[in-house]
Protein backbone atom coordinates (compact mmCIF):
# COMPACT_ATOMS: atom_id res chain seq x y z
CA UNK A 1 0.00 0.00 0.00
CA UNK A 2 1.42 3.41 -0.89
CA UNK A 3 2.11 6.02 1.62
CA UNK A 4 -1.04 8.60 0.20
CA UNK A 5 -3.28 5.48 0.18
CA UNK A 6 -2.51 5.27 3.93
CA UNK A 7 -3.26 9.01 4.20
CA UNK A 8 -6.23 9.54 2.62
CA UNK A 9 -7.62 6.24 4.46
CA UNK A 10 -6.81 7.80 7.94
CA UNK A 11 -8.20 11.27 6.82
CA UNK A 12 -11.14 9.27 5.72
CA UNK A 13 -12.22 7.61 8.67
CA UNK A 14 -10.92 10.62 11.03
CA UNK A 15 -14.00 12.57 9.23
CA UNK A 16 -16.20 9.78 9.00
CA UNK A 17 -15.69 8.60 12.48
CA UNK A 18 -16.34 12.70 13.62
CA UNK A 19 -19.48 12.35 11.64
CA UNK A 20 -21.00 9.46 12.56
CA UNK A 21 -20.41 10.05 16.76
CA UNK A 22 -21.96 13.49 16.03
CA UNK A 23 -24.91 12.56 13.54
CA UNK A 24 -24.59 9.66 11.34
CA UNK A 25 -23.79 9.15 7.38
CA UNK A 26 -19.72 8.68 7.81
CA UNK A 27 -20.36 5.68 5.66
CA UNK A 28 -21.18 7.44 2.69
CA UNK A 29 -17.93 9.00 2.92
CA UNK A 30 -16.01 5.39 3.17
CA UNK A 31 -17.44 3.22 1.46
CA UNK A 32 -17.27 5.16 -1.73
CA UNK A 33 -13.48 5.57 -1.18
CA UNK A 34 -13.05 1.65 -0.73
CA UNK A 35 -14.63 1.20 -3.74
CA UNK A 36 -12.93 3.89 -5.90
CA UNK A 37 -9.86 2.18 -4.12
CA UNK A 38 -10.39 -0.82 -5.59
CA UNK A 39 -12.55 -2.87 -3.65
CA UNK A 40 -15.71 -4.95 -4.40
CA UNK A 41 -18.77 -2.95 -3.23
CA UNK A 42 -19.22 -6.49 -1.14
CA UNK A 43 -15.68 -6.64 0.61
CA UNK A 44 -15.71 -2.86 0.78
CA UNK A 45 -19.11 -3.29 2.71
CA UNK A 46 -17.52 -5.57 5.08
CA UNK A 47 -14.47 -3.73 5.34
CA UNK A 48 -15.88 -0.68 6.18
CA UNK A 49 -17.20 -2.55 9.78
CA UNK A 50 -13.96 -2.59 10.76
CA UNK A 51 -13.91 1.21 11.12
CA UNK A 52 -17.22 1.34 12.70
CA UNK A 53 -16.12 -0.94 15.77
CA UNK A 54 -12.73 1.03 16.46
CA UNK A 55 -15.19 4.72 15.67
CA UNK A 56 -18.15 3.09 18.36
CA UNK A 57 -15.37 1.93 21.35
CA UNK A 58 -13.62 4.72 20.64
CA UNK A 59 -16.68 7.23 21.36
CA UNK A 60 -18.52 4.86 23.70
CA UNK A 61 -15.53 5.27 26.24
CA UNK A 62 -15.82 8.90 25.30
CA UNK A 63 -18.97 9.54 26.09
CA UNK A 64 -18.67 7.33 29.17
CA UNK A 65 -15.67 9.98 30.29
CA UNK A 66 -17.79 12.65 30.80
CA UNK A 67 -20.47 10.77 32.62
CA UNK A 68 -23.23 9.87 29.84
CA UNK A 69 -24.23 6.50 29.99
CA UNK A 70 -27.38 4.68 29.46
CA UNK A 71 -26.08 0.84 29.80
CA UNK A 72 -29.23 -0.65 30.26
CA UNK A 73 -31.36 0.89 27.82
CA UNK A 74 -28.80 0.86 25.31
CA UNK A 75 -28.62 -3.13 25.95
CA UNK A 76 -31.65 -3.83 25.56
CA UNK A 77 -32.00 -1.82 22.23
CA UNK A 78 -28.53 -3.47 21.30
CA UNK A 79 -30.11 -6.86 21.94
CA UNK A 80 -33.05 -6.16 19.55
CA UNK A 81 -30.78 -4.94 16.54
CA UNK A 82 -28.40 -7.21 16.74
CA UNK A 83 -31.10 -9.97 15.65
CA UNK A 84 -32.15 -7.58 12.55
CA UNK A 85 -28.12 -6.88 12.19
CA UNK A 86 -28.19 -11.11 11.34
CA UNK A 87 -30.68 -10.82 9.26
CA UNK A 88 -29.97 -7.68 7.33
CA UNK A 89 -26.04 -9.02 6.69
CA UNK A 90 -27.06 -12.31 5.47
CA UNK A 91 -30.35 -11.57 3.32
CA UNK A 92 -29.64 -10.61 -0.45
CA UNK A 93 -32.04 -7.95 -1.49
CA UNK A 94 -32.35 -6.58 -4.88
CA UNK A 95 -33.26 -2.83 -4.79
CA UNK A 96 -31.70 -0.74 -7.89
CA UNK A 97 -28.78 1.17 -5.95
CA UNK A 98 -29.44 4.67 -7.58
CA UNK A 99 -33.23 4.38 -6.33
CA UNK A 100 -32.35 3.47 -3.11
CA UNK A 101 -29.94 6.44 -2.80
CA UNK A 102 -32.43 9.04 -3.66
CA UNK A 103 -34.99 7.38 -1.52
CA UNK A 104 -32.94 7.59 1.30
CA UNK A 105 -31.73 10.70 0.54
CA UNK A 106 -35.27 11.88 0.63
CA UNK A 107 -35.67 10.75 4.15
CA UNK A 108 -32.76 12.07 5.59
CA UNK A 109 -34.30 15.11 4.48
CA UNK A 110 -37.38 14.60 6.03
CA UNK A 111 -35.65 13.34 9.31
CA UNK A 112 -33.76 16.47 9.50
CA UNK A 113 -37.10 18.83 9.23
CA UNK A 114 -38.66 16.45 11.87
CA UNK A 115 -35.78 17.57 14.36
CA UNK A 116 -37.02 21.12 14.32
CA UNK A 117 -41.25 20.04 14.86
CA UNK A 118 -41.75 21.33 18.61
CA UNK A 119 -43.45 18.37 20.46
CA UNK A 120 -45.75 18.97 23.03
CA UNK A 121 -43.91 17.37 26.14
CA UNK A 122 -45.90 16.62 29.50
CA UNK A 123 -44.29 17.26 32.82
CA UNK A 124 -44.58 13.94 34.48
CA UNK A 125 -44.80 11.47 31.78
CA UNK A 126 -46.71 8.62 33.85
CA UNK A 127 -45.50 4.56 34.12
CA UNK A 128 -47.51 3.65 31.56
CA UNK A 129 -45.72 5.86 28.31
CA UNK A 130 -42.72 5.30 29.30
CA UNK A 131 -42.96 1.50 29.07
CA UNK A 132 -45.09 2.15 25.70
CA UNK A 133 -42.49 3.80 24.26
CA UNK A 134 -39.57 1.35 25.37
CA UNK A 135 -41.68 -1.08 23.34
CA UNK A 136 -41.82 0.63 20.75
CA UNK A 137 -38.08 1.46 20.68
CA UNK A 138 -36.94 -2.28 20.95
CA UNK A 139 -39.08 -2.76 17.74
CA UNK A 140 -38.17 0.23 15.82
CA UNK A 141 -34.40 -0.58 16.42
CA UNK A 142 -35.24 -3.96 15.34
CA UNK A 143 -35.87 -2.67 12.03
CA UNK A 144 -32.90 -0.34 12.28
CA UNK A 145 -30.87 -3.63 13.06
CA UNK A 146 -32.02 -4.98 9.74
CA UNK A 147 -30.83 -1.85 7.91
CA UNK A 148 -27.64 -1.38 9.87
CA UNK A 149 -26.92 -5.22 9.17
CA UNK A 150 -26.99 -4.72 5.20
CA UNK A 151 -25.42 -1.48 4.55
CA UNK A 152 -25.53 0.86 7.33
CA UNK A 153 -24.60 4.09 5.58
CA UNK A 154 -27.13 6.46 7.65
CA UNK A 155 -28.54 4.29 9.97
CA UNK A 156 -27.59 6.95 12.86
CA UNK A 157 -29.85 9.40 11.86
CA UNK A 158 -32.81 6.85 12.31
CA UNK A 159 -31.40 6.26 16.06
CA UNK A 160 -31.24 10.02 16.89
CA UNK A 161 -34.44 10.58 15.37
CA UNK A 162 -36.24 7.39 17.51
CA UNK A 163 -33.97 8.52 20.31
CA UNK A 164 -34.61 11.95 20.70
CA UNK A 165 -38.60 12.18 19.47
CA UNK A 166 -39.93 8.84 20.90
CA UNK A 167 -37.70 8.56 24.01
CA UNK A 168 -37.50 12.29 24.29
CA UNK A 169 -33.61 12.32 25.09
CA UNK A 170 -31.29 15.71 24.78
CA UNK A 171 -28.97 14.86 20.95
CA UNK A 172 -26.27 14.37 23.08
CA UNK A 173 -27.39 11.63 24.97
CA UNK A 174 -28.69 9.55 22.16
CA UNK A 175 -25.62 9.73 20.72
CA UNK A 176 -24.33 7.84 23.45
CA UNK A 177 -26.73 5.28 23.33
CA UNK A 178 -26.34 5.23 19.08
CA UNK A 179 -22.54 4.62 19.21
CA UNK A 180 -23.09 1.78 22.03
CA UNK A 181 -25.82 0.26 19.85
CA UNK A 182 -24.06 0.25 16.72
CA UNK A 183 -21.12 -1.20 18.23
CA UNK A 184 -23.56 -3.96 18.81
CA UNK A 185 -24.53 -4.68 15.34
CA UNK A 186 -21.60 -3.66 13.58
CA UNK A 187 -19.36 -6.38 15.50
CA UNK A 188 -22.66 -8.49 14.61
CA UNK A 189 -22.63 -8.14 10.62
CA UNK A 190 -18.40 -8.02 11.13
CA UNK A 191 -18.33 -11.26 11.62
CA UNK A 192 -20.85 -12.36 9.07
CA UNK A 193 -18.81 -10.54 6.57
CA UNK A 194 -15.62 -11.99 7.96
CA UNK A 195 -17.28 -15.78 7.46
CA UNK A 196 -17.94 -14.96 3.78
CA UNK A 197 -14.29 -13.58 3.52
CA UNK A 198 -15.25 -10.04 2.79
CA UNK A 199 -13.28 -8.35 4.84
CA UNK A 200 -9.90 -6.42 3.52
CA UNK A 201 -7.70 -6.35 6.85
CA UNK A 202 -4.68 -3.43 5.47
CA UNK A 203 -7.88 -1.12 4.47
CA UNK A 204 -9.97 -1.63 7.12
CA UNK A 205 -7.21 -1.33 10.09
CA UNK A 206 -6.11 2.29 8.81
CA UNK A 207 -9.61 3.61 7.86
CA UNK A 208 -10.43 2.27 11.74
CA UNK A 209 -7.33 4.06 13.44
CA UNK A 210 -8.87 7.51 11.81
CA UNK A 211 -12.19 6.76 12.79
CA UNK A 212 -11.65 5.94 16.65
CA UNK A 213 -9.34 9.26 16.68
CA UNK A 214 -12.37 11.23 14.66
CA UNK A 215 -14.84 8.91 17.47
CA UNK A 216 -13.45 10.27 20.68
CA UNK A 217 -12.57 13.43 19.37
CA UNK A 218 -16.33 14.59 18.89
CA UNK A 219 -17.94 12.31 21.26
CA UNK A 220 -15.90 14.80 23.91
CA UNK A 221 -16.51 17.49 22.01
CA UNK A 222 -20.41 17.01 21.50
CA UNK A 223 -21.37 15.80 24.90
CA UNK A 224 -22.44 19.56 26.45
CA UNK A 225 -23.24 21.29 23.28
CA UNK A 226 -27.09 22.53 23.38
CA UNK A 227 -29.60 20.43 21.34
CA UNK A 228 -29.74 23.63 19.03
CA UNK A 229 -26.51 23.59 18.41
CA UNK A 230 -26.58 19.93 17.49
CA UNK A 231 -29.41 20.65 15.44
CA UNK A 232 -27.52 22.76 13.35
CA UNK A 233 -25.13 20.67 13.07
CA UNK A 234 -26.78 17.82 11.82
CA UNK A 235 -28.75 19.61 9.32
CA UNK A 236 -25.82 20.83 7.52
CA UNK A 237 -24.74 17.37 7.68
CA UNK A 238 -27.60 15.56 6.53
CA UNK A 239 -27.90 18.52 3.93
CA UNK A 240 -24.25 18.00 2.13
CA UNK A 241 -25.09 13.87 2.65
CA UNK A 242 -28.55 14.26 0.79
CA UNK A 243 -26.97 15.89 -2.39
CA UNK A 244 -24.38 13.50 -2.76
CA UNK A 245 -27.06 10.93 -2.18
CA UNK A 246 -29.17 12.42 -5.05
CA UNK A 247 -26.79 13.58 -7.59
CA UNK A 248 -23.16 11.68 -7.20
Amino acid sequence: MEINEIILLFLCGLLSGAINTIAGGGSLITLPILIFMGLPPTIANGTNRIQLIFQNISAVYGFKSKGISYFKFSGWLSLSSLIGAIIGATIAVNFPEELFKKLLSIIMILVMLSFFIKKKRNKILDKKNKIRNKILSFFLFFLIGIYGGFIHAGVGFFMILILSKINELKISHSNSIKVFVALIFSITAFLIFLFDDKINWIYGINLGIGSALGGWVASRWSYNKSDFTMKIILSVIIIAMSIKLWFF
